[in-house]
């Protein structure tokens, strides 16, 4: 008999869709897509990679026209990732107290989901790393194009911090409800006070913790219907909107919500209050539109695509950026194709779109390549880590990518690639139980 033919990937999305709960918040998978989609063609945005007659140069559409800064405070949805994984680990953490599952396994099952699709990149670039050092690149475009196509995972590296925490943190809403967010937010005034005005510029690093746990908050209040009412849910976003504006007007804050080349002050790195008024103003405004908006999701067609875009989310996420910097060396070697045009004109703004277009296809035929590494799932056999070697894990993870988020891949030696950062994520990953190798007869893989 002739075999059964596969079912595409919009059938097996339908079919997912079909089987929905009803008490599932189909608002917080589509907030999840579509900010995945802002951040992918915002990248794409401004990065203008640009060929001035033989060197290539990569300048960012935000310095080279000012007014695009104005955009980030709309384009500029990290909080809004924050904000979505609160929800969701509401979710998940109260679940697995009700079910009595311990905090090691649940951590460790989410690290492996966060951890697994990041893997392959480190691959690549490794392999893009030992082939450049073969045919001498200049290290400094390299080092630039690694870092930089490694950024994604640098928001991975803050989430899984603030994934970690989430048993005390979730405690800490249990306990005193909103005044556990705002516990947070003065710590962040307190860091962003001693950093500005005592000059101690490397105090503002430990606003990683206060901004991104304060805006996580936001999250678990959501998931326990704080903003019911879509007058609450204003209220918030004004409040938000009014403090963005006063700081970046009367503070030491730039207008960008995006760090900019030259700037002295960025409001990303590391993220100061802007970035907390800023998920104040985006979380309240989006959530004010959460009824109308889960309506519309009802619709057979619009769930079916939220759930097919979360499917390869992590997929497309951590691939985009190695996707263009790839395109951009393309079009390098046939001869600067789409390179030629001065970032900021009108024919570079015209080109937009069918830039991003490209961009958009390559990127579609790469997913389906790596897209099971993010479809990982924990199997009967699947040895359990000790708490500690979950903890470790995700050390070496974060501390290995964090540098080379920094740092890239380029290093002087033999190999000319970073190897012990480039393996620190992969000993993570084999602490936590992601990697395993042959034992008594048994064959694993990722």
């Amino acid at each position: 008999m002739p075999s059964k033919e596969k079912p595409s990937i919009w059938q097996r999305a339908a079919k997912l869709a079909q089987q929905t709960p009803p008490s599932r918040n189909r608002y917080v998978d589509f907030l999840r897509a579509a900010s995945i989609i802002v951040v992918i063609c915002g990248h794409w945005l401004v990065v203008a990679p640009y060929l001035n007659g033989d060197e290539l140069m990569l300048p960012d559409i935000l310095s080279i026209s000012p007014w695009t800064q104005w955009l980030t405070w709309i384009v500029q949805i990290m909080p809004i990732f924050f904000v979505v994984g609160g929800f969701a680990n509401a979710t998940s953490w109260s679940s697995t107290q009700r079910k009595g599952t311990s905090y090691n396994l649940w951590l460790s099952a989410r690290l492996r989901r966060l951890i697994s699709p990041v893997l392959p990149v480190l691959v690549v670039w490794a392999v893009i790393g030992l082939v450049a050092n073969a045919f001498h690149v200049d290290k400094v475009i390299l080092k630039a194009a690694s870092a930089f196509a490694f950024l994604p995972a640098w928001f991975l590296v803050v989430y899984i911090v603030v994934v970690a925490f989430v048993p005390l943190t979730y405690w800490a809403w249990e306990k005193v409800q909103l005044r556990s967010f705002w516990l947070l937010v003065a710590g962040a005034i307190v860091v962003d006070v001693i950093a500005f005005a005592g000059n101690l510029r490397w105090v503002g690093w430990f606003n990683y913790i206060f901004i991104w746990l304060a805006v996580h908050q936001l999250g678990f209040a959501w998931q326990a219907r704080y903003f019911n009412s879509t007058r609450t849910s204003l209220f918030w976003a004004l409040g938000g909107l009014l403090a963005l504006s006063a700081l970046v007007y009367f503070g030491p804050y730039p207008v960008s919500m995006v760090s900019v080349q030259g700037e002295e002050i960025s409001n990303t790195l590391p993220p100061n209050l802007t970035m907390l008024a800023l998920g104040i103003f985006q979380g309240g405004l989006l959530l004010s539109l959460e009824k109308p908006l889960r309506r519309w999701l009802d619709h057979p067609k619009i769930w079916t695509s939220t759930i097919l875009i979360n499917g390869m989310i992590m997929t497309v996420f951590l691939w985009h950026v190695t996707v263009l910097v790839l395109v951009s060396v393309l079009g390098l070697a046939l001869g600067g194709i789409g390179l030629r045009i001065a970032p900021g004109t009108s024919a570079w703004w015209l080109t937009r779109p069918v830039w991003i277009l490209v961009l958009g296809s390559i990127l579609l035929l790469v997913t389906p390549i790596f897209v099971r590494y993010e479809q990982v799932r924990s199997k009967g056999d699947a040895r359990h880590p000790h708490l500690w070697q979950s903890l470790l894990g995700a050390f070496l993870f974060c501390y290995g990518m964090a540098l080379l988020t920094l740092n890239g891949v380029p290093e002087d030696n033999g190999f000319g690639i970073r190897i012990v950062e480039l393996t620190m994520p992969f000993v993570g990953a084999f602490l936590i139980g992601l990697i395993k190798f042959p034992v008594k007869d048994k064959k694993y893989r990722i």
